[in-house]
């Protein structure tokens, strides 16, 4: 019995003492840590929590894409929420990103290159998505059967910081068409106003720049015949603009022509194939994101390709062989990860 007081007294005196104290509060950190983070199955650790992504405007593919992704993710990773924040588009999605306010989201390699953020930097690659396809729709009637051919008229150019403002711009300078100069009326709407007002003849084309098909563009021909502007020799020009006004894109080629099938809107009229211009859309983080989180992430991505593409139909070009090409951004640390782990 005496043993066992001496036991206690000495535990009680040790208890009290500054060494002992400093080793309680830092075991109970610990403690904490391991409760902020978790070890998946295949022991890569990842921190709990809700996580944003950017997603877009109303309508659109990115947006569609977040949703679809979410419950992969929340599955996926146990202790994980994504958050799907709504925004402009990709610019916004990046500035959301370097500065904080998300942690993923998509972009296309034209905003990528020309995001002029002091933050840039921070930015990273998790891998690349799916191609963006610029879409010029029309009344079926329309005399519009080039880009010339929008001289005096009013057209939409996707949201103020948005991906399709920015090749609207572009395509406007390679066609010699100056809205400033009142060549034409330029209109700030997005995917969620510009069919509407398409349908409602307040204006007279629009552009939109998203994997085929959009739901806007699909929900306008089910009440509306249009059709779509042929773009494809716009490419190389396009390109060399990018070239001269963004030194990230002097590496890569952001643009490139290629075709939309008619499968794509099957009730345009007429429903024939279309050339225009692609730009390929990344996956993006920030370089302070956790590693074990983007690693997990990636693999979310690529795992739900399948999942995604039977609603989405151009993510189910997303392939683990070329998702590591993310020029002009630099590849996650966390992704590059994943790839190695996975290669095929």
């Amino acid at each position: 019995m005496a043993d066992t007081w001496r036991l206690h007294d000495l535990l009680s005196r040790g208890v009290r003492s500054p060494a002992v104290r400093v080793l309680t509060v830092m075991v109970a950190l610990a403690a904490a840590a391991l409760g902020y983070w978790l070890v998946a199955p295949n022991g890569v650790a990842y921190p709990k929590g809700v996580f944003g992504m950017a997603t877009g405007s109303s309508g659109g593919v990115y947006e569609k894409y977040g949703q679809l992704l979410k419950p992969n993710v929340d599955r996926d990773l146990p202790g994980v929420e994504l958050r799907l924040d709504s925004s402009a588009g990709g610019p916004d999605n990046l500035a959301r990103i370097a500065g904080g306010r998300d942690d993923f989201g998509i972009a296309t390699a034209d905003a990528v290159a020309h995001y002029r953020g002091a933050d840039a930097g921070e930015l990273r690659a998790m891998g690349r998505l799916y191609d963006d396809y610029v879409q010029l729709v029309v009344p079926t009637g329309s005399s519009i059967r080039s880009v010339g051919d929008l001289r005096g008229k009013k057209v939409a150019i996707g949201q103020v910081n948005s991906g399709v403002a920015l090749i609207a711009e572009r395509i406007f300078q390679v066609a010699h068409l100056d809205p400033d100069r009142g060549d034409l009326t330029a209109e700030p709407l997005g995917i969620d106003e510009a069919p509407k007002e398409l349908a409602q003849g307040k204006i007279d084309a629009f552009f939109w720049s998203g994997g085929i098909p959009t739901s806007g563009v699909t929900d306008l021909t089910d009440t509306s015949h249009v059709r779509l502007v042929p773009l494809g020799n716009l490419a190389t020009a396009l390109d060399a603009l990018a070239s001269e006004q963004d030194p990230e894109a002097r590496n890569s080629q952001i643009y490139r022509s290629s075709t939309m099938q008619a499968s794509a809107y099957p009730r345009t009229d007429p429903d024939v194939a279309v050339s225009t211009i692609a730009v390929a859309n990344l996956m993006v983080t920030r370089a302070d994101v956790p590693l074990g989180l983007v690693q997990r992430v990636t693999a979310a991505v690529i795992d739900s390709r399948d999942s995604i593409g039977r609603q989405v139909h151009s993510a189910q070009l997303v392939d683990i062989r070329s998702a590591i090409y993310t020029d002009p951004l630099p590849l996650a640390e966390g992704a590059r990860r994943y790839y190695v782990s996975a290669k095929p």
